[in-house]
This record gives structure tokens, sequence and C-alpha cells, in this order.
């Protein structure tokens, strides 16, 4: 059985917005990984471990995995916290 994982990427260190952060993913997770003889880098023979799918909402990603057999594991997404700062507060103190 195809066991994924479903979960909304997190922003990078280099972002400031969320415009783009509202899509949820299911990524696949594969147990064969070897190493590359050639080059030395871990590889696998399974194809599914490339495929990561997109989703508008996690209901429309855990409605594929249960449709498509897969066994799904959900990570919720943490909680943004929100500092509010201005400018003048770096020379009130």
């Amino acid at each position: 059985m195809k066991k994924a994982k479903i979960y909304k990427p997190s922003k990078t260190a280099m972002q400031s917005g969320v415009k783009k952060f509202d899509k949820w993913i299911i990524e696949f997770i594969t147990e064969q990984t070897g190493t590359n003889p050639l080059m030395g880098w871990e590889s696998s023979s399974d194809t599914y471990s490339e495929l990561k799918l997109e989703f508008k909402n996690k209901i429309l990603a855990i409605e594929y995995a249960k449709k498509n057999n897969i066994d799904f594991e959900v990570i919720e997404p943490k909680a943004r916290k929100m500092i509010k700062k201005s400018y003048a507060d770096n020379f009130t103190k």
C-alpha cells in the first residue's frame, strides 16, 4: 500500500508574504531508498517518491487519498504569530 503525507507547505525564510501558500500537497513516502553506485547519491526505484500533487484544500486531498486507497497522514500547519512592529519602536527603547 502506498503511504503519503498531506501538508500545507510553509514559506521559506526569504519570503514575507503568504499569497502562494494556500494549497495542500500530497507527497508520497518511499521506504526503499538506496545509494547510486556511480555518483553516491541517495536514489530509489519507486517513482512515486518524485510525485507531488497539489489540491485547493485539505478535504479534496483527503478524499483523493481515500478514493485511491492511499494510507495517509495529515500534518496540520502551525499557527503563525504576527508581531506588529513600528519604525518608531527602534528609537523609544
